[in-house]
């Protein structure tokens, strides 16, 4: 079990010399002398019933991917920390958990190998990635068509040419946009002029039919939005990757990787189990901020708070703090996860299969075990997603609904022996990134607070660890600790 770095009362309270944290410009000998100066180490006297203080450079809130990529660029600088997390494990929304011995990825998730600022911070090697087939399975009219990446698979997909998802033109223009998106730089992505994603299909000439048998539950899957309304800024961002990289499952579940990520801080300095109540800042530079705990307890931030908690819980935090919320009110995407057991899977192959006949309520699914057997302990393990929170309709009756329609995909003597295993709903999947966005907006929000997360950049993996790096990077400069 992690905790915080004090592990005795009498070891506490960083006393840090003040006149560091001025805002003009230090140069890397003073920084230098930051890094190797001694700390006085004090503890005040203790009134019974006084709350527990302690004090260190800077408090992050939230270890999700944001707020372990935020404490990973202060720790390349040597600079103390205390991570809290309000949940018994690291990871925010990218968790696993293990029943009956299989491993569930805690919603649909899947990890884009191409991800730049993901390929800076792991180590893929160690993660042991699983890939999927580069392509999908389309359900329409009753039978599966191949809808496959040329590069990877030519054969097949000259194959498809001829199915019903989509006309040759439309082949011929996927071409076409993966040769404009991997001539951009994400900075030329995030900055284009953006209109919601179905507007962008539309305008680029794509048939009716390759858009609601294809990309409507294929990015509908990734962005938990099948009228596609998210910004096209994402799309080209998210086509881009898929077209320099594979989809993954690392082989140890999808919490692999903010797992990978805390393993490389230094021990004891993340506390778990422990949920910010308040944090309390002012305008006043000499007065750095402090977090409080449920406990009770009071953390002082020499150098200032990172936030880096998913968007509603940033905004209950910081309400009354801000002069408005920090991405507005737009409803939250959301989705519910169902997994089934099962003796073999109907398919061997690593594969995604879509919903293009516009009928049902799946949108996607895929054998998570013909991707990386290790999710099963010699068993299938089926992963199933709806977009939407289902309300009103409870978990038996999602699981009926779900194996009578899957039945008609697979056969009914197939999906009936499936066991359903859990159920997740997600009512947070992602924030919602219909236009207009601001993907770079500016993580400092009050005298030494700072907030970072995927509702700040972009909502994926690498647009929560581009997130918490920045924070980190802009408290950084506003302390004159680091040229950034």
């Amino acid at each position: 079990m992690l905790s915080l770095p004090f592990p005795k009362p009498s070891s506490l309270c960083f006393s840090l010399s003040h006149e560091l944290y001025k805002h003009h410009s230090h140069s890397r000998s003073q920084l230098s002398r930051f890094k190797t100066k001694a700390i006085q180490i004090s503890i005040p006297p203790k009134e019974s019933d006084a709350p527990t203080v302690k004090t260190t450079g800077v408090v992050i809130v939230g270890a999700g991917l944001a707020g372990l990529a935020a404490a990973t660029r202060l720790n390349s600088e040597d600079i103390p920390f205390i991570l809290v997390e309000a949940s018994d494990a690291v990871g925010g929304r990218v968790r696993t958990d293990v029943v009956d011995g299989f491993l569930l990825d805690r919603g649909f998730q899947i990890f884009i190998t191409a991800y730049p600022e993901a390929q800076k911070i792991l180590d893929y090697e160690t993660l042991d990635l699983q890939k999927f087939y580069s392509g999908a399975l389309v359900y329409y009219d009753g039978q599966f068509h191949t809808v496959a990446d040329p590069l990877r698979h030519f054969p097949e997909a000259l194959q498809s040419l001829a199915n019903p998802i989509g006309t040759v033109l439309d082949k011929l223009l996927i071409g076409l946009k993966r040769i404009q998106v991997l001539g951009r730089s994400e900075e030329e992505i995030f900055s284009a002029d953006e209109v919601p994603i179905i507007d962008l299909l539309k305008k680029t000439g794509f048939s009716d039919s390759i858009i609601d048998r294809f990309f409507r539950p294929f990015f509908g899957g990734i962005f938990f939005d099948t009228e596609l309304e998210t910004t096209s800024r994402l799309f080209d961002f998210i086509f881009k990757c898929l077209a320099l990289g594979n989809n993954t499952l690392p082989a140890r579940g999808i919490a692999a990787i903010p797992e990978q990520i805390a393993a490389k801080l230094p021990p004891g300095s993340i506390s778990l189990n422990s949920r910010v109540v308040t944090i309390d800042f002012n305008r006043s530079e000499s007065k750095p901020p402090t977090v409080k705990l449920q406990s009770g307890e009071i953390l002082r931030s020499e150098l200032g708070v990172i936030v880096a908690v998913e968007e509603p819980e940033a905004n209950k935090l910081l309400a009354g703090k801000l002069t408005v919320e920090l991405t507005g009110s737009r409803p939250a995407r959301s989705t519910v996860c169902l997994y089934f057991s099962a003796e073999q899977a109907p398919v061997r192959e690593p594969v995604l299969f879509l919903n293009g006949s516009g009928k049902g309520i799946v949108n996607n699914m895929f054998f998570a075990t013909n991707v990386a057997s290790s999710y099963g302990p010699g068993e299938t393990l089926v992963s199933v997603s709806v977009i939407g929170m289902c309300e009103g309709v409870s978990d038996d009756d999602l699981t009926a609904k779900v194996v009578r329609e899957l039945s008609g995909w697979f056969g009914s003597s197939t999906v009936e022996s499936w066991k359903h295993l859990r159920t997740y709903r997600i009512g947070f999947a992602q924030p919602n990134q219909s236009p207009p966005t601001n993907l770079k907006k500016d993580p400092k929000i009050g005298s030494g607070v700072y907030v970072c997360g995927d509702h700040l950049t972009s909502a994926t993996f690498d647009g929560a660890l581009v997130s918490g790096r920045r924070a980190a990077e802009a408290l950084l400069k506003d302390r004159a600790l680091v040229a950034v």
